[in-house]
């Protein structure tokens, strides 16, 4: 019996988030006194997993899986958890992950537990500790079913290497037809993904307009942020609904968090509480978002953003 991850990529490469559920996993591994087997889909290297504590990994090959789909994913994931007669299953908090995550509760008849941030507090009864109410609060969830599905919440547990090495094996699960045919993916293939990003420059109704974006996009790149924005200037069209975070959007679980003209929407608030430290830059010292932020900055963005680069830059300089 082992613990089965599955570890999503792109265009053949491990998402960020992929190494942390392995790191994740081992820990648990660790506590259960098992170990790791991984599941990657279309993958190449997959024998990096083994630097993050798998010890066996099922390689997938199949062209019907380029384009991700909730039901092939789920039965591929089901077939290798089958397979390997795992008890513990570790997904990501990605949307993909989320959105499989049902079927594959069904399909393995498992109890399954969303936003997890910390290894179990007990694996006999297996109990979880998981953020509710929209992060507000914390609630420890025992998982009473036989085969049990742990979702990790994004930048909760980090990634640990180790000095371990895995054994990859190709896997061909029965893969079922589906309804669902994607016609067209559109990306954004220069810039760092929201998901991924460990820093978020996001902007709000303060900048006054498209035109004045150019300062956050600067910012971001100096900082090798993804950049982000409220839902109000997504809705007026200045920024792609892509970069929308928050409840209603994208949510962030980011290391640093930067909020430049965003009053703080409850929604918005909701959808970024999960980041680790939040930076407020606002002219409106009532404005909500200062008090749910760690660090805040009471002025003027086009007067405080350029310094700041200026500074950045110049430290950059000065460590190169």
């Amino acid at each position: 019996m082992s613990i089965l991850v599955y570890t999503e990529s792109e265009n053949g490469k491990f998402k960020k988030a992929a190494l942390e559920v392995v790191s994740y996993a081992k820990a648990v591994a660790d506590q259960m006194g098992t170990s790791v087997t991984a599941v990657a889909v279309n993958a190449d290297n997959a024998e990096t997993l083994g630097n993050y504590g798998a010890s066996k990994v099922l390689s997938i090959k199949d062209e019907s899986l380029n384009s991700f789909n909730a039901k092939k994913y789920a039965a591929a994931i089901e077939g290798a958890a089958k397979n390997e007669d795992a008890k513990v299953v570790v997904i990501s908090a990605s949307a993909n992950s989320k959105y499989l995550a049902p079927l594959l509760a069904v399909g393995l008849e498992a109890g399954y537990v969303s936003n997890v941030i910390a290894v179990p507090s007990s694996v006999s009864p297996f109990t979880v500790k998981h953020s509710a109410f929209t992060n507000k609060a914390f609630a420890n969830t025992e998982i009473t079913t036989d085969v049990k599905i742990v979702g990790l919440s994004n930048n909760s547990f980090g990634l640990v290497e180790t000095e371990g090495s895995a054994n990859v094996e190709d896997f061909s699960p029965s893969i079922p037809e589906s309804g669902v045919k994607v016609e067209s993916v559109d990306k954004a293939t220069d810039k760092v993904s929201i998901a991924d990003a460990e820093i978020v420059v996001s902007g709000g109704r303060g900048l006054k307009g498209p035109e004045n974006w150019g300062m956050i996009e600067e910012l971001a790149e100096v900082l090798g942020a993804a950049t982000a924005c409220s839902k109000p200037v997504s809705d007026l069209g200045w920024r792609p609904h892509s970069e929308h975070v928050g409840q209603t959007g994208k949510p962030v679980a980011s290391n640093l968090y930067i909020a430049i003209g965003i009053s703080g929407a409850i929604q918005h608030l909701a959808g970024i509480n999960s980041s680790k430290v939040k930076v407020v830059i606002n002219t409106d010292p009532e404005a909500p978002f200062f008090k749910a932020a760690d660090y805040g900055v009471v002025g003027d963005a086009f007067e405080v953003v350029p310094k700041l680069i200026e500074k950045l830059k110049a430290f950059k300089a000065a460590n190169a």
